[in-house]
């Protein structure tokens, strides 16, 4: 199973004994459980993750189910199999956006709630531009008109409206994703945008609901690169070590202890706060 093979890699990982430690057992598992990814082909780092991410909830979901199944409530005395929807991932890697919808005639207001693991960031700029500019325009409101128009309860029919996200709950773990693939008049293309991240005392506060109580402020643990282009290119990952905060890149078999300042690079793709 995957996630036993993942379990299996962390303990290597962290045991300290190898110079660098191969995922080719974990990758082998996964590509047969999800052959899109088996291929020696180009694959997307974030599509990837979020696969990973599912895998591994649903198989800590399951475990933690049959646990309660086992061991029915005193109280109730039944299984609780169906409350149990949580894992050690949605634990750590788990937000929830609420987006504000008004409707432009009656001025009625909706929230819907929608769950992330990753947020995908667009990137306002084609030169330079900071991590901030990019979460400001996730979070700006955006209008709803045309195709877009929402059906309105109280008006009984499509009407314009303004839709405006918010964090609810904050993860302790975020990830973002820098939209680097984008369409420019009909073509895809990769954006060498230089996005600059800070290392610590990233402030979500700006764009956290005023009923979230949650710690709004995060330090950069680790960053995914992708250099090359749409049909080939290469990962590589900066990674701060928890106890002794030094950052490390890893790029295939070679693992190197960087200085802070070559962890801001131009190439990354994934940001980890």
């Amino acid at each position: 199973e995957s996630a036993t093979a993942f379990g299996c890699l962390l303990s290597d990982m962290w045991l300290g004994e190898f110079d660098y430690v191969s995922p080719e057992a974990f990758h082998s598992i996964f590509g047969k459980r999800y052959p899109a990814f088996s291929k020696r082909t180009q694959q997307d780092a974030q599509e990837f993750l979020i696969c990973v991410l599912d895998d591994l909830h649903e198989a800590f979901k399951e475990v933690r189910a049959q646990l309660c199944q086992e061991r029915p409530s005193p109280a109730a005395g039944a299984s609780t199999r169906s409350l149990s929807g949580t894992s050690i991932v949605t634990q750590l890697f788990e937000g929830q956006l609420s987006y504000a919808i008004r409707c432009l005639t009656c001025k009625a207001l909706s929230n819907k709630p929608e769950s992330f693991t990753i947020l995908s960031l667009p990137i306002p700029s084609t030169r330079v531009c900071s991590l901030q500019d990019c979460l400001e325009c996730f979070f700006q409101p955006d209008m709803l008109t045309r195709n877009n128009q929402i059906h309105c309860y109280w008006c009984d029919s499509n009407q314009d409206a303004t839709v405006k996200a918010s964090i609810t709950k904050a993860p302790q773990i975020i990830i973002f994703h820098l939209k680097r693939f984008a369409w420019q008049d009909k073509h895809r293309r990769k954006l060498s945008t230089t996005v600059c991240y800070p290392f610590s005392d990233l402030d979500l506060s700006p764009y956290i609901s005023t009923s979230c109580c949650d710690n709004t402020e995060y330090s950069l643990c680790a960053v995914v690169n992708h250099a090359g282009d749409l049909d080939y290119g290469h990962y590589t990952a900066f990674c701060k070590h928890s106890v002794t905060k030094h950052w490390y890149s890893f790029d295939d078999a070679q693992v190197t202890e960087i200085p802070d300042s070559e962890v801001q690079a131009d190439t990354a793709y994934l940001l980890f706060y």
